[in-house]
């Protein structure tokens, strides 16, 4: 109870003021090359690739890799294509696939048409500002440096499911990676975006060391750090649509998350019911019954939560949210404990059985 109300106090420190990287962009920026593995096309896709295509940036190329020739989002880049004639947008359509992960079997083909030797990784549910890939190139000019990523703030579309998922990325998934950066840890890398040099990319065996790993974010990141170099989180936070039409699609998407952190977090992830601050803090109390000290840490700990809330919810939230923080961190408790009764996920219609080390083996789709 006493570490979820101070987990709680952390969790809205580190969110009112993030850690900065304090890195400039120079002015003389590398030419750089832009991945984006894309599958299926959604209302906001066309939003979230124009704005890498509307980038304030000297000289880069976007690669949109596909899989099959009839993917209905090769009709939103080819309107890029002809809306930005000026830049070098490719298409590549190849649905060669180098192991158990489809997102990375994408990547590893469309580096053969990679031209540049600074690389930027993105999903196809994230939206940037002009300045994005200035600030995430700029920081690979320093040696020491293996990965720049980004945290993220989910924008839900329309709709009570997508609402409690943005909740989870933005009060508690993004506040936890400040309060594990200002603690001085750097033991991540999220797919909103990775940035990193072909240099680095190679001496840590491609993009094929990575091709069985649902983690491939973070497995890039722990790969790299392993040759002593920095992974630095950007003073970036990119938007990520969040889009979730039942509480069916809510829990998969969260237990695969949630499954995926335990496989390759264990004993930190052993202890994240302290992140859940409200239910564990309300769960003291009732332990207590009513003593005075747990009362109080229950209220702080549901100020702390109050004002984490306020700080990162969307400008256009209504006061009437601040009634789900309970809702939402109830629901996140209990799938915290759901997640240890085995470890399947499932991921795009497949299923898939995570091991120890991240790496994910099929199941079958009947499963």
């Amino acid at each position: 109870m006493v570490g979820a109300t101070i987990y709680s106090i952390l969790a809205f420190g580190a969110a009112f003021s993030p850690p900065r990287s304090a890195c400039r962009a120079p002015e003389n920026l590398p030419k750089a090359t832009v991945l984006k593995p894309l599958c299926g096309s959604e209302p906001e896709t066309y939003a979230c690739l124009r704005s890498f295509c509307d980038q304030q940036y000297p000289e880069f190329q976007i690669i949109f890799g596909v899989a099959a020739a009839d993917d209905p989002v090769l009709a939103v880049v080819q309107r890029l294509q002809r809306e930005f004639p000026q830049r070098d947008l490719r298409i590549l359509i190849d649905r060669r696939l180098h192991g158990s992960s489809r997102k990375v079997s994408n990547l590893i083909n469309m580096m053969s048409q990679a031209s540049h030797d600074y690389l930027v990784i993105a999903d196809s549910d994230v939206c940037v500002g002009d300045r994005y890939l200035a600030q995430v190139v700029a920081p690979l000019l320093d040696s020491g440096v293996g990965i720049v990523t980004c945290a993220y703030r989910g924008v839900p579309r329309r709709g009570f499911w997508s609402l409690m998922g943005s909740l989870f990325i933005n009060e508690w998934f993004t506040p936890s990676v400040y309060v594990a950066a200002k603690g001085g840890s750097r033991s991540f890398a999220f797919g909103a975006t990775i940035a990193l040099t072909r240099d680095v990319l190679s001496r840590i065996g491609g993009f094929g060391a990575i091709a069985n790993h649902l983690a491939d974010d973070y497995r890039l990141g722990e790969l790299t750090r392993r040759l002593a170099l920095r992974t630095l989180l950007s003073d970036v936070e990119v938007d990520v649509v969040v889009a979730e039409s039942s509480i069916g699609t809510l829990v998969e998407h969260e237990l695969r998350w949630l499954r995926t952190i335990r496989a390759i977090r264990p004993l930190a992830y052993s202890f994240c019911f302290i992140t859940f601050a409200i239910p564990v803090a309300l769960i003291g109390a009732l332990l207590s019954r009513g003593e005075s000290i747990a009362l109080i840490l229950l209220a702080l700990a549901a100020a702390a939560r109050v004002l984490l809330h306020l700080e990162r919810r969307q400008s256009q939230a209504s006061a009437a949210q601040i009634a789900l923080i309970p809702v939402r961190d109830c629901l996140s408790l209990a799938l915290w404990a759901w997640s240890f009764t085995n470890r399947r996920v499932k991921w795009r219609n497949e299923h898939y059985r995570v091991s120890r080390d991240g790496s994910a083996l099929p199941l079958g789709e009947n499963l």
